[in-house]
């Protein structure tokens, strides 16, 4: 019998997408990705906007910068006095609903006659939803991807897309106002938020609460943080999620004096800005589509033992392109934020994911500002060079204790290091 398969042409069969792709694969995931694009859009020209806006209305320099520092401030008591929220109804509910707050919140800052106090109070509600807001979809992240890898890319992509946010978005946003005016800038916003929420009503699927409805709602948040932090495991990676950025802030926050005593002008301010965020956007790339999951959880520990270190090189008074090096270097070490993402969403049971995800951002917001803080206290009589190498060699120790604790309340079975 002749060969009918002479003259056929196989076709390779077709490759699964890989990294990043498999995440972007998933329908609702690329819902909630272009979600929060949008309303980080929102946010960086709103914050832009309303620090323009309040200097030109009063002239002082302090309420242009509290503008901004109340977008960090408030995030506790909506982490904690709200955080039932997250559980309690379902998620997509939480989601299109805080939304739909932050543009109610926002559209007032547009008229002309809006007084400075309703300004504030108003960026103050905002930034009260913003945790609920975030914890709610980083546990609806875990229900559409799962609680393995493709969950902990997921939470990679939108971490990379926030990092570049600081890159690209008040520079785009300070060229923005030239063409319009502050208050027509702030239309933006609502604009994104509205859309935001019109993206995940309609591009994701309604799932049930995870949690019944049962004391007041502030009684609740304060309960499930009370249950998130008596875990000794989960409390630990929180600690571990929370401490190295509280240390790792500190060149940020003492940029302009550092730029100011290597004379490196305004250029310099700005390379220095950026040179962490292009180190962790760089590290993160590289181990969520290069590493597996199993290398990504055992480089973890090392990795945030370790990222605080290159601050140490500032004793040694770098020049500016050493400096930038240091920082790009430190940056890329927060990679191991994948593999503790990974071990937190195994570590938390499912009726307390929403609570414990949201108390995650808001001590991490809160954190930081307590950084930021310390640093300039500590600079105004140790000077910037001690300040940011104490605080590389501080973190650490503190980083290698934690990651101590992690170890000892590890699960049988689960990677990473054995000893600390």
């Amino acid at each position: 019998m002749p060969d009918q398969s002479a003259g056929t042409t196989t076709r390779p069969a077709p490759q699964a997408p890989t990294g990043y792709a498999r995440v972007f694969a998933v329908p609702e995931f690329r819902a909630v990705f272009a979600a929060h694009a949008l309303s980080l859009l929102g946010v960086v020209v709103s914050e832009i906007s309303l620090s323009v806006l309040v200097y030109d209305l009063t002239g002082s320099p302090l309420l242009s910068a509290l503008t901004f520092a109340l977008g960090f401030l408030p995030y506790v008591v909506g982490g904690t006095l709200l955080a039932g929220v997250a559980d309690r109804f379902p998620a997509r509910r939480v989601l299109v609903v805080c939304d739909l707050v932050c543009a109610v919140c926002v559209a007032p800052m547009v008229l002309p006659g809006a007084h400075i106090g309703v300004l504030l109070a108003l960026r103050c509600c905002v930034a009260v939803v913003s945790p609920v807001f975030q914890g709610t979809r980083m546990a609806t992240l875990a229900d559409i991807l799962g609680d393995g890898d493709l969950f902990v890319l997921g939470r990679s992509l939108l971490r990379i897309v926030s990092q570049s946010a600081l890159l690209l978005g008040y520079g785009l946003g300070g060229l923005l106002l030239i063409v319009v005016s502050p208050r027509h800038a702030l239309l933006i916003t609502v604009g994104t938020f509205c859309a935001s929420a019109l993206l995940l009503r309609f591009g994701t699927r309604r799932r049930p609460a995870r949690a019944g409805v049962g004391n007041a709602l502030v009684r609740d948040g304060l309960k499930g943080a009370r249950q998130v932090l008596a875990h000794r495991r989960i409390r630990a990676l929180l600690l571990l999620f929370w401490i190295p950025p509280m240390f790792s802030v500190a060149p940020e926050a003492l940029a302009a004096p550092y730029a100011a005593e290597l004379t490196a002008g305004s250029v310099g301010l700005g390379l220095l800005m950026c040179a962490l965020p292009v180190g962790t956007i760089a590290g993160e790339l590289y181990a969520g589509a290069r590493l597996r999951p199993t290398a990504r959880e055992r480089i973890t520990l090392p990795l945030v033992c370790c990222a605080l270190l290159p601050y140490a090189g500032y004793l040694f008074h770098p020049g500016l392109a050493v400096s930038l090096l240091l920082l790009v270097v430190s940056g890329a070490g927060s990679a191991y934020t994948l593999g503790l993402d990974q071990w937190f969403v195994r570590a938390v049971p499912d009726e307390l994911r929403g609570r414990a995800m949201t108390l995650l951002t808001a001590g991490l917001m809160t954190i930081q500002g307590v950084g930021m803080a310390l640093a300039g206290v500590v600079a105004e009589f140790a000077g910037v060079r001690a300040t940011v190498a104490g605080a590389g060699l501080v973190g650490a120790v503190c980083c290698a204790l934690l990651a101590r604790e992690v170890v000892r309340t590890r699960p049988k079975g689960e990677t990473g290091l054995t000893t600390i």
